[in-house]
């Protein structure tokens, strides 16, 4: 998995070709907000509110949610096998996981994604 910051500001196919040498599988989580090379096998898009997105295929669209200018509605057009919502953390975590919840309920192409560790209490 690479990710961290922005990774495809970092990545290119020499980078890919030369993992895949050695046969590792690639997975990348990036913004979406620039292009991706070829020879990524797995791609997960977590768009940020307003940003211009470029990526609008792959594997995964994570959404932190809820997130004004970042409503689940606008996307489901992309072309995304797994639509996946996070629950904001912070002070309303508890509200926005409840929300989240109902949300998927109510719209069943959508899944719940939670960062177990949050509410472990692991930082």
């Amino acid at each position: 998995m690479l990710t961290g910051g922005e990774p495809l500001l970092q990545i290119d196919e020499e980078l890919l070709e030369a993992l895949h040498s050695l046969a590792f599988e690639i997975a990348v989580e990036t913004n979406g907000t620039i292009p991706t090379p070829a020879g990524i096998d797995w791609l997960c898009v977590s768009p940020k509110c307003n940003a211009r997105l470029v990526v609008m295929a792959g594997d995964e669209l994570k959404l932190v949610y809820p997130q004004i200018g970042a409503e689940p509605e606008h996307f489901e057009v992309l072309a995304f096998e797994h639509l996946l919502l996070q629950p904001m953390d912070g002070l309303e975590r508890d509200a926005n996981t409840a929300a989240a919840v109902a949300y998927c309920f109510a719209n069943p192409r959508w899944r719940l994604s939670l960062q177990t560790h949050k509410f472990l209490g692991i930082p």
